[in-house]
């Protein structure tokens, strides 16, 4: 789980890392760490991780400067804790649940909803993001000069979750709340109400994955990770002058998928 791997750091009078250490140290080592903290409740901080979902809408910047204490208290940027992953589950759950009660979903069609939501809306969408960001940082953002360091995986994964839970939170919990009276009637004010509330939330995603990377100071040229704001912004635009409704489109595709 560790974003990064030096092989200046921690070193002994020969250069290298002890085994025990180095062993201690291994991204096997840290995920198995991280995984085996699931199935103990006691020892996750949950208080914690709700200060980071409040700080990921009122200060993200906060939130990544903490994971720079991580750092170099824990010598790893990527969570250790999976508090964070766990309410985010749950908060996850209970919005679909609300978006198939909006949608006058039975109980199975709700349930295929929630299967269709974690398991390709959240994690298969964030596989497939994290990976191509995983790729782009390695490939083209890493300073010549720190080429001993590299993005891993897990980290990437974690400001994909940091990113995700906003757009989450606009898209299936407040937007619940105009779907059926406002957003997906025919009417300009519906699909300008739900077509802004796209904006906010792709617009947050784009900003806080953005912080994630330029929180890592062997990356350079972070700032065209928020290029795709210009294309954001074009296509909400065009979406507005055709009289596009991407929330109707996407309760539409929720209801055929559910069938």
């Amino acid at each position: 789980m560790l974003p990064t791997t030096s092989v200046n750091s921690r070193s002994h009078g020969n250069g290298a890392l002890s085994p025990r250490d180095a062993a201690r140290h291994t991204a096997g080592a840290k995920r198995y760490k991280y995984l085996r903290r699931l199935f103990h409740f006691r020892q996750m901080d949950f208080e914690f991780a709700l200060w980071q979902m409040l700080y990921l809408f009122t200060s993200p910047q906060r939130v990544y400067r903490n994971f720079h204490y991580r750092k170099q208290t824990k010598d790893q940027w990527a969570r250790d804790d999976p508090a964070f992953l766990v309410l985010l589950s749950i908060w996850l759950c209970v919005s679909t649940v609300g978006f198939g009660f909006v949608l006058d979903m039975g109980f199975f069609e709700t349930i295929k909803l929630l299967l269709w939501v974690v398991f390709i809306d959240c994690v298969g969408v964030g596989l497939l993001i994290a990976t191509l960001m995983w790729f782009i940082s390695n490939k083209y953002l890493v300073k010549q000069q720190n080429r001993d360091y590299d993005v891993e995986w897990g980290y990437a994964f974690d400001v994909h979750l940091n990113a995700f839970y906003p757009l989450l939170v606009i898209l299936h919990f407040i937007q619940l709340f105009f779907i059926n009276y406002v957003i997906i009637s025919d009417s300009v004010i519906g699909y300008f109400l739900g077509n802004t509330l796209w904006l906010i939330a792709i617009g947050y995603y784009i900003y806080v994955t953005f912080l994630g990377y330029s929180a890592l100071p062997f990356l350079k040229n972070t700032a065209i990770l928020l290029y795709p704001f210009a294309l954001l912004i074009l296509i909400y635009l065009i979406s507005l002058a055709c009289g596009w409704n991407f929330t109707k489109m996407l309760c539409s595709f929720y209801k055929y998928r559910v069938k």
